[in-house]
């Protein structure tokens, strides 16, 4: 029930003495970052089940929208998305953009609170369900391999054992899938999830389930489940204003990214590469999940549909 969309592994690089890179941005020359290895899941799920649309929710300028309806329709699927509101941006506005040019069918809802109602609306029995973020214990799976592949390069002796990973967090299927992972391996690592998109006790409690939940579809102890669950920190130090703003700390680390050929983002990879920075008492390595290819050739440009373009707030 996989398919394979990217091209692993991905190389990890040392940053400095103590801080280190693992490249999931290079992880596909079509779109890269951390959704890849959860579609490769999840849409190889939806291929087995002999559905024929993709629905799926997000912010207006999502990654995991516009990966979706990249690799979606790659596959042959009709793609939908339900949006909602977020502070605009140039990054998240061509996010949007070439979706809908790949076909998407988005429908807005005005707040998170409206957008199962709007979902609802949307749904039928040809369609399968993408989650928010693609996390779900399925689409996590994709992170357990990709926590095997780090521990791979780790015994290989590409890298120090880090003490933590951190990651930007806004669903927290990719800080489960690798916490899981390293349990299994005997890994002392530990994950800091960067809150991006909600508090961190709301997100750490989303992890720490999904965590479980994903151990237990791949057959694996109880015990490893809660030994994978408590090794998941979210912090929310970084979050600033919330989802989409950017952060004195955000733009100082962007400009420091630079210096090492990394590019991010505000909403999520700025705040998680800042917290990365900070640590300097630890082996670090930070994750990348954001997709550094171009979308620029994909990119219609000219404005926006006006029902979509006033999900960006300015």
């Amino acid at each position: 029930m996989r398919v394979v969309l990217g091209t692993y592994p991905t190389p990890v690089a040392r940053l400095s003495q103590r801080l280190w890179v693992k490249r999931d941005d290079r992880s596909s020359e079509i779109y890269g970052g951390n959704k890849v290895r959860k579609l490769e899941r999840l849409l190889g799920a939806a291929r087995a089940s002999g559905k024929t649309r993709l629905v799926t929710l997000g912010a207006a300028g999502s990654h995991q929208v516009v990966a979706t309806a990249l690799y979606g329709a790659a596959l042959g699927f009709e793609v939908e998305a339900v949006l909602v509101p977020q502070p605009s941006s140039a990054h998240a506005s061509q996010n949007l953009r070439v979706a809908l040019a790949r076909g998407l069918r988005a429908s807005a809802a005005p707040a998170w609170a409206l957008a199962p109602a709007v979902l609802a609306s949307r749904w039928g029995r040809d369609a399968y369900f993408v989650p928010l973020g693609g996390s779900n214990a399925l689409g996590t799976l994709g992170f357990v391999d990709a926590a095997h592949e780090l521990a791979a390069q780790i015994h290989a002796g590409e890298l120090d054992e880090p003490d933590v990973v951190v990651v930007a967090t806004g669903s927290g299927g990719t800080a489960a899938g690798l916490a899981v992972a390293f349990a299994q391996a005997a890994l002392k690592t530990r994950v800091i999830g960067v809150a991006v998109s909600a508090p961190a006790p709301v997100l750490g409690l989303m992890a720490r389930r999904l965590a479980r939940s994903t151990a237990a579809l791949a057959g694996l102890p109880r015990t490893l489940g809660e030994r994978a669950a408590s090794r998941i920190e979210v912090v929310s130090d970084w979050i600033g204003r919330g989802y989409g703003y950017t952060t004195p700390e955000g733009d100082e680390a962007t400009a420091r990214a630079q210096t090492f050929g990394l590019t991010l983002d505000p909403t999520y990879t700025a705040k998680a590469f800042a917290c990365a920075l900070a640590r300097t008492e630890e082996t670090v390595l930070y994750w990348h999940t954001l997709s550094t290819a171009s979308l620029d050739a994909l990119d219609p440009g000219g404005d926006l549909p006006p029902r979509l373009a006033r999900l960006l707030r300015r």
